[in-house]
């Protein structure tokens, strides 16, 4: 286990060693849910457009992916592993370059990382358009910036992601179910 941590933490350094002030400006705005607002009105505007009144149906279940990644990865990861941030990471002192505040004192898993993953699959599954896989590039952007910015490991922004994709398949499972059960007209429909 120590080895995976130092592997983790070479890669950090390495990753988050390059930068410039262009940059720095750039991943503090990708990091930001503000800076996205266009991308999610253009998203939802695609989502009624594909869903009609159905889009009820994504609302809420972007609301409960969302919720269940970030309460898993906030709530109960980060204080129970109690991994710290690489920016409070003694033996990491003056080699980590923090563009902004370093944020809660752990960091494993990174709710950024959950909560743009498991929002992109859940979008990817539920509107069953095939080139909205892009949206995943998106997600591995706003993960890497975690990293860009100091505050997380690679190792944090990847069981994040990996942790945002189960819950957004769980979710869409479930709403599968619903579907069938209960006859909801969009989830029984194949686009």
């Amino acid at each position: 286990m120590d080895q995976i941590i130092n592997w983790d933490q070479a890669l950090f350094l390495e990753l988050n060693g390059h930068h410039n002030t262009f940059f720095d400006f750039l991943m503090h705005g990708v990091s930001s849910l503000f800076w996205w607002f266009p991308l999610y009105a253009f998203l939802l505007i695609v989502s009624i457009k594909t869903m009609g009144k159905s889009v009820w149906i994504l609302i809420v279940g972007v609301v409960l992916v969302i919720t269940l990644a970030d309460q898993i990865s906030s709530s109960f990861l980060k204080p129970t592993i109690k991994r710290p941030r690489p920016c409070y990471e003694e033996k990491l002192t003056g080699q980590v370059h923090l563009v902004t505040g370093c944020g809660g004192s752990y960091g494993f898993v990174s709710s950024h990382a959950a909560n743009t993953f498991g929002l992109a699959t859940f979008l990817i599954l539920l509107l069953k358009i095939k080139h909205f896989r892009w949206l995943l590039l998106w997600a591995g952007l706003v993960a890497y910036s975690r990293i860009y910015l100091g505050v997380h490991y690679p190792l944090d922004v990847i069981f994040g992601g990996l942790l945002g994709v189960v819950c957004a398949y769980l979710v869409f499972y479930l709403f599968s179910q619903l579907g069938q059960k209960y006859e909801i007209a969009y989830l029984n429909k194949d686009i």
